[in-house]
């Protein structure tokens, strides 16, 4: 093996994405001309064909049990099959052989599962596939499972949220091995963002919300998204929808398992992703439209929820897009991003 050398590892049941993501992401940046190059491998147990979980076969590229000497990259694929993978003491083994010759170590998706099988996620910070995330944390007791983030790098450990999620964790290491213009040219050939904060939620909260059964919290849910820059103080909401405060937390607690309070703070950052992405309002008009105090309110609570600025954020989202135009002048709002956020 020579250059920077990735391997991937597969296995029957493995999700074509998980793969597909990490090698084609890798191979674009080859096409740059980037030096030294990536060689990346798709490797099984025994080096022979693997089944994917939707039934096409891939021819691995080598076998797991045959690498020898450091390599740079090892990244342990998801898919159906992972419970299987997990269960598999020869291919644990040799996880734990070629972890201390990686430079780096990852998991894409329920990859996390055979990673934290092996013992390698232990004491780590980590995520999986949302639908994973508790069941991951239930038989690993020692691994920090955190089912939010798209992606989380823990020292030379990384591990990647569900199935494309392997594309953002995928444009991080080619930044961090290249720099932000060859991913963000990455980016802009396979038509993807540049690159999503690793705290961003893997989705929507819209998305993973169940419709709620009990009516007045479904009115309290339509009444919340309607009306985000409205008064949504536990008194208000509660005068809204026709309940006492008391009844309402309770209700919100028992059918979407969150107070209102929080589902408010949820729905007004959605939104402001949303608009940061989407629009080019100013972020003064953002607040102002999203329920939040002041542009410097909605910077800091942005900033502890996903780490990044309201600002850099758009930046990265906008500059991967090449019809978005250029991003629009930051206001003096979104240049406070040395301030403490309390």
């Amino acid at each position: 093996m020579s250059g920077r050398t990735v391997v991937v590892v597969g296995y029957d049941g493995v999700e074509l994405l998980d793969v597909a993501c990490v090698t084609s992401g890798f191979e674009h940046a080859n096409r740059r001309g980037i030096s030294p190059r990536y060689d990346v491998y798709l490797a099984s147990p025994i080096g022979r064909p693997i089944r994917s979980d939707a039934g096409l076969e891939i021819r691995a590229q080598s076998r797991l049990d045959s690498i020898s000497g450091r390599f740079d990259t090892l990244i342990v694929s998801g898919g159906l099959g992972h419970e299987a993978a997990a269960a598999d003491d020869r291919l644990l083994a040799l996880l734990r052989h070629l972890a201390p010759l990686a430079r780096r170590v990852a998991s894409v998706c329920t990859g996390a599962t055979v990673l934290a099988a092996a013992g390698l996620l232990d004491g780590h910070r980590a995520t999986t596939h949302w639908f994973y995330a508790d069941e991951l944390a239930r038989r690993f007791p020692s691994v920090h499972v955190d089912s939010a983030p798209v992606y989380v790098r823990d020292g030379a450990i990384a591990t990647s949220g569900g199935v494309t999620a392997a594309l953002d964790l995928t444009l991080a290491f080619i930044e961090e091995d290249h720099g932000a213009e060859v991913a963000r040219q990455v980016a802009l050939g396979l038509v993807t963002y540049l690159q999503r904060p690793a705290n961003q939620a893997q989705m929507s909260m819209y998305l993973r919300l169940p419709s709620p059964e009990n009516r007045t919290v479904r009115r309290m849910v339509d009444h919340v998204v309607t009306h985000l820059g409205d008064d949504l103080s536990g008194a208000s909401l509660a005068a809204a929808i026709g309940v006492s405060e008391r009844q309402l937390s309770r209700l919100c607690l028992e059918h979407i398992g969150r107070s209102p309070a929080r589902f408010v703070r949820e729905a007004r950052l959605d939104a402001v992703t949303r608009l940061l992405t989407d629009t080019t309002e100013p972020l003064t008009s953002i607040a102002r439209s999203c329920g939040f105090a002041s542009a410097e309110t909605l910077r800091q609570t942005f900033v502890s929820r996903y780490g990044i600025s309201p600002s850099r954020f758009r930046a990265a989202h906008r500059s991967a897009s090449p019809t978005a135009g250029a991003s629009p002048n930051p206001t003096a709002a979104d240049r406070i991003d040395s301030q403490p956020v309390r």
